[in-house]
């Protein structure tokens, strides 16, 4: 059986990943005043955009998932074709639209296939599971990265399904912001109201970093700290001893809002790379999606692992 795979582009993971393994992309378009651009995934464009309209207007930017007609279009077109069952991964359904849009559009795809596969020569049946991964960015990517290894394992799609599903629910998400104005202004712009003025001010006055944790569709603070560097250092820390006593998935996913050798040089990032090689994780590192960056600003570090209850601590 052919199984596709299709993530939304607030997906992080490294382009060479996606290309190898033909995943296929939802794009998410980005405009910021009269600037338009479609989040393909390019690093090249996205440091770009990033430099010329992040930093000043990224909080006024409007996201534009892709509609459930543009998500039908996109498998009758293609998918119906190429694959005979494909998963949907898509970012937390708390947080975006593009779950309710590609659930939509899965009614009309399922009615619509049969001429388009018999014309290409397949009278077997296509099916489609659209799966919430709970979560944001670096940690949506650790299942995918799951669902394609299962695949390369021959593993069935109840299997794989069950599987997914099951990740959906222990995946963990970290994010520490750089900018805690840039956060307050974009959530306003939102209509968020999880980020006050008043921390915001504080935050940025004494140098308080808030660690937030992505699970099961929700987001809140862990922990505090003054510094950003003291933030991720004990992020990576957190992370390491996760590793240590065990994950659920031998995966961990990372971005970063800028260049990967920024990432590179935080303290304790050393530290995760080496825990990692040294118990047989992957460690996946890309640029976060322009995407994300226009919701949680330049400089943001993220990470993702699928684990056990834990404390952040």
């Amino acid at each position: 059986m052919r199984i596709g795979i299709v993530v939304d582009s607030a997906c992080d993971l490294p382009n060479d990943f996606i290309r190898q393994h033909n995943i296929v992309l939802l794009p998410i378009t980005v405009r910021i005043g009269e600037a338009i651009l479609a989040d393909h995934r390019d690093e090249e464009a996205t440091l770009g955009f990033l430099h010329a309209h992040v930093a000043e207007r990224g909080h006024e930017a409007e996201t534009i998932p892709y509609s459930v007609e543009q998500i039908r279009d996109l498998f009758l077109g293609k998918l119906v074709v190429d694959y005979d069952h494909v998963f949907c991964l898509t970012i937390t359904s708390t947080r975006s639209p593009i779950h309710e849009h590609a659930v939509q559009a899965s009614f009309a795809i399922l009615n619509d296939y049969k001429p388009i596969r018999q014309a290409a020569g397949h009278n077997s049946p296509f099916a489609l599971r659209v799966i919430d991964t709970q979560n944001l960015f670096a940690a949506q990517g650790v299942a995918v990265v799951e669902a394609v290894r299962m695949r390369q394992a021959g593993a069935s799609v109840q299997q794989i399904r069950e599987r997914l599903e099951q990740l959906a629910l222990h995946t963990h998400g970290y994010m520490v912001p750089r900018d805690l104005y840039y956060l307050r202004a974009r959530a306003r712009a939102k209509g968020d109201r999880s980020v006050g003025l008043l921390s915001a001010a504080l935050g940025t006055a004494l140098d308080i970093k808030p660690v937030l944790h992505g699970h099961r569709g929700q987001t809140a603070p862990v922990a505090k700290l003054k510094g950003f560097e003291t933030a991720t250092q004990k992020l990576f820390d957190v992370t390491v001893q996760r590793i240590q006593e065990g994950l659920m998935t031998p995966t961990v996913c990372v971005s970063y809002g800028g260049e990967l050798s920024e990432l590179h040089a935080l303290p304790g990032y050393a530290r995760l790379r080496e825990a990692c090689q040294a118990h047989g994780v992957e460690l996946y590192e890309s640029l976060m999606s322009l995407t994300g960056m226009v919701n949680v600003g330049k400089g943001a570090v993220v990470v993702g692992f699928a684990a056990g209850p834990h404390r952040f601590g």
